[in-house]
């Protein structure tokens, strides 16, 4: 799949607040994706920017590959100190230990091994771009054939994760691994038919409904996103959001 055109400036003009497209109008769309079997997966490496996208984009799926007894691994790129702005250093090194633990629990939620933290700049993931495409390398090289990397997609719009599938993108092509590309905020700012998304390469992950309530029960554990902050400030992932990623499940391009 070729690379899109970034999408920040279609993120940004979307409030989070203002709702964005609601979810009846994706499952519509959605039903004419063709499904991917997960039993064809032979191992995985699943990326993320920061703690809590492996879970939202990917979380049910990897608990079903992994019950299968097949080797996953989560990489999650920075440690999500830069949440919220305006933190004092204190204030945002006590976030980035929050968020890692809230990852860890998520992943034993999921019956996952604990992730690996690169501890890149969160916000600055573009700037690292090059360091992180050689780390993903390094953990891709060497893995079985086949092996699924499923990254967030270089078009979602935020640009920690477009930053992260490029470079998803560079090391599946240096060790020809197979890319898997989940979106989280397209379902927010996109609308369906939008010539933003590549919908040719989209496919749907069918998960069992045990992974499925495994993943719910997971995302409870990033209280620091689901709840205000201290001074009050409102949810990054208020209930719309959590609610229309539910209902939509899991979609990658590929």
């Amino acid at each position: 799949m070729s690379a899109p055109i970034g999408n920040a400036a279609r993120f940004a003009a979307a409030p989070i607040s203002g709702g964005g497209t609601p979810a009846d109008e994706w499952l519509l769309k959605k039903d004419t994706f063709p499904s991917l079997p997960l039993d064809q997966c032979p191992g995985l490496v699943v990326v993320a920017p920061h703690p809590d996208d492996e879970t939202l984009g990917f979380g049910a799926a990897a608990c079903g590959i992994a019950a299968r007894g097949v080797d996953v691994r989560t990489v999650i790129a920075s440690d999500g100190g830069a949440a919220w702005p305006g933190l004092s250093p204190s204030e945002q090194a006590r976030l980035e230990e929050s968020r890692r633990c809230e990852s860890r629990t998520a992943a034993a939620v999921l019956g996952l091994p604990t992730p690996t933290f690169l501890g890149l700049p969160d916000g600055r993931l573009a700037e690292n771009e090059s360091r992180l495409a050689d780390i993903l390398t390094d953990i891709l090289a060497g893995r079985p054939t086949g092996t699924w990397c499923a990254a967030t997609w270089r078009g979602d719009g935020h640009p920690d994760h477009e930053a992260v599938g490029r470079a998803a993108a560079i090391a599946t092509a240096r060790t020809g691994t197979v890319l898997l590309e989940y979106p989280i905020w397209m379902w927010h700012w996109a609308c369906p038919g939008d010539d933003a998304v590549p919908w040719q390469n989209a496919v749907q992950l069918v998960a069992d409904p045990v992974a499925v309530q495994r993943k719910r029960e997971a995302i409870t554990s990033f209280r620091s996103q689901l709840e205000c902050d201290a001074a009050g400030r409102e949810p990054i992932l208020p209930p719309h959001v959590l609610e229309r990623l539910d209902r939509v499940g899991e979609v990658v391009f590929r």
